[in-house]
């Protein structure tokens, strides 16, 4: 068995400061963004959260100009784009749609300003690609206490409203007629999406932290139809992916063509898609059986 960890395993990786705190980070978004992503998908509002990932730049990008951690950036910037959407948003999906694309736009715009004077100021790129692909290796200790702050006010949001979150996100019309108030409801919903796409977001970047968010979810909803169900199996989908893209991107250090290390961004992403696309073949033949 020792062989064939030294095998698979390069040495190392157990006894790392940097690999632990990376586990331990990643593994605590996966299981957030499990919770938040399956209301995401049944809500159909994917797009939201690809909003909120990509205008996390914006605030990631600020917080290095400002000198202070780019998680604060990302969580502020995220409710803030929530709080907007909700606002001049309606509870139709064209509105919703629609307001989210509003924000997006100026999102980016912020986002393009931001990077622009932290290039131009600092004369390095690499704040840019740590803000849109990720640097989980390069985490700072004081970051976890913030995570785990984080991460359990959306897993509380979640827990605190989710039967009315539930009969909101499948029938609206059913939920107001029962008295639920569903704006509130909603409004809170998208805080916890932003909290949960601003810790992928610090883990495997802005632009791709839609990917942690729907990929395990979705897959999870492949497998089962109870949502209390598919939040454990997305949880797990998640912190799979999170967990092996870490052990394939610390032993991508000997790989080709440079020999220098695979992004883990991009490690987990692909191994999501992976398992999502067999979830699906494997509902297909159930379906045809």
């Amino acid at each position: 068995m020792h062989q064939v960890l030294r095998a698979i395993v390069e040495p190392g990786f157990f006894s790392s400061s940097a690999v632990a705190l990376a586990a331990v980070v990643g593994g605590l978004v996966a299981l957030v963004a499990g919770a938040v992503g399956v209301f995401t998908v049944l809500r159909g509002q994917a797009f939201a959260g690809e909003a909120l990932g990509d205008i996390g730049a914006a605030g990631g990008s600020s917080a290095y100009l400002i000198g202070i951690a780019p998680l604060w950036g990302f969580v502020g910037i995220a409710v803030a784009a929530a709080g907007v959407m909700e606002t001049i948003g309606i509870q139709r999906a064209r509105g919703r749609d629609l307001a989210t694309g509003i924000v997006l736009g100026a999102g980016f715009g912020l986002a393009a300003l931001f990077l622009y004077l932290g290039t131009t100021f600092d004369n390095t790129t690499g704040a840019t690609i740590t803000i849109l692909f990720g640097s989980i290796f390069a985490l700072d200790k004081a970051i976890l206490p913030a995570a785990l702050v984080f991460g359990a006010l959306a897993l509380a949001i979640i827990v605190a409203c989710y039967r009315p979150l539930l009969l909101s996100s499948i029938s609206p019309e059913l939920a107001a007629a029962r008295g639920i108030p569903v704006r509130l409801i909603g409004g809170l919903y998208l805080i916890a999406m932003a909290v949960a796409v601003a810790l992928a977001a610090v883990t495997i970047g802005a632009i791709l932290s839609t990917a942690l968010l729907i990929g395990p979810a979705a897959t999870a909803l492949q497998l089962t139809t109870r949502p209390a169900r598919a939040i454990v199996t997305a949880g797990l989908i998640g912190l799979g992916a999170m967990w092996l893209g870490l052990l394939l991107a610390y032993d991508s250090y000997d790989w080709p063509p440079l020999h220098h290390g695979w992004p883990v961004s991009f490690f987990v992403v692909t191994l999501v898609l992976i398992v999502y696309l067999s979830a699906r073949i494997l509902t297909r033949g159930r379906t045809r059986r």
